[in-house]
């Protein structure tokens, strides 16, 4: 089967049940904080990762013929596509404030971006594709320069109510 059907659940998702809950919030989800000069290189790295990971899925196959590696994939995967699934539910009604705290990000201050990661995971799993393990590391690792990027906006734009949530919530898990 074509991994690329992986892809289906992530889209709708993302940005069929995201703009259907809140118009405003898919442009919230497409904000990326201001960058300084160190952050940028991280910023094209995480889109350029993003779009390989989405574009080479169309090319793979699921590997079935290990079925540990198989099971584990869809759990992973099926973990990811869930965690999306709180993230965005959670996303698209923020507070008053435009803080979200509700939902998935009562335990994440980046419940989306890890949501991505299992996703992936889940694929790279599916696929046993080592050029998509790489991709994803790659993706990882820029998304944690974005996500400290975000976090100094937040601490600008809403100040000791972020800076309290940061306090009681971790970053990842």
């Amino acid at each position: 089967m074509g991994a690329g059907l992986l892809l289906i659940p992530l889209i709708l998702i993302r940005y069929g049940l995201l703009s259907l809950l809140n118009s405003n919030a898919l442009k919230r989800a497409a904000f990326f904080a201001p960058l300084e000069a160190n952050e940028k290189p991280a910023l094209w790295l995480y889109q350029g990762s993003n779009l390989f990971l989405l574009v080479y899925l169309c090319f793979l196959k699921i590997s079935t013929t290990k079925t540990g590696w198989l099971y584990t994939g869809i759990f992973v995967y099926g973990l990811g596509i869930a965690l999306c699934l709180w993230s965005i539910l959670s996303f698209a009604k923020p507070l008053e404030s435009g803080i979200n705290t509700n939902g998935f990000y009562r335990f994440s201050r980046n419940p989306m971006y890890l949501a991505y990661f299992f996703y992936y995971l889940g694929c790279v799993l599916l696929t046993q594709s080592l050029v998509l393990l790489v991709f994803l590391m790659i993706f990882q690792i820029s998304a944690h320069w974005i996500i400290l990027s975000e976090e100094r906006w937040c601490i600008k734009a809403f100040g000791h109510e972020y800076i309290n949530y940061m306090k009681k919530v971790r970053r990842y898990i």
